[in-house]
């Protein structure tokens, strides 16, 4: 299904051009118009899901075969020094546009851009609370 009002359905569909690296029935594979380094892309499925929560499974196994696919010609194409592939779900995690994507973003020596986080500390009790958590 896809979404009247969303942006990324209608680039994922054809309907508003881009720089396309890849397409097929499920996905377009496009450059980001505001790209962290060069070659940055954006792997949209051209069906909608708002975020990976709503994302049906075998759409999202497609996606990380894709993944895996593109950053491996990007990486011998671009002759990058290493690649990044992020995945943010909602605001807080730095989702801008509503539709799910992945960023395939290609890294090199000194190009400025930081994708990590600081390290917290924990407690076994802490990490023991969480888990019983996640898992009951």
């Amino acid at each position: 299904m896809k979404k009247d009002d969303c942006i990324f359905c209608k680039i994922a569909n054809g309907e508003i051009p881009s720089k396309t690296l890849y397409e097929d029935e499920d996905f377009r594979v496009i450059l980001d118009l505001g790209p962290a380094t060069r070659g940055h892309a954006l792997i949209l499925p051209k069906e909608h899901a708002d975020n990976l929560y709503e994302l049906p499974e075998d759409t999202a196994a497609k996606t990380f075969v894709l993944a895996k696919k593109m950053a491996t010609k990007m990486s011998e194409k671009l002759q990058c020094d290493g690649l990044n592939i992020v995945q943010n779900n909602g605001e807080a995690a730095g989702q801008t546009v509503k539709h799910f994507h992945m960023h395939l973003i290609p890294r090199y020596e000194n190009d400025g851009q930081h994708i990590l986080w600081n390290p917290g500390e924990s407690t076994p009790e802490e990490l023991e609370e969480i888990r019983k958590t996640i898992t009951e």
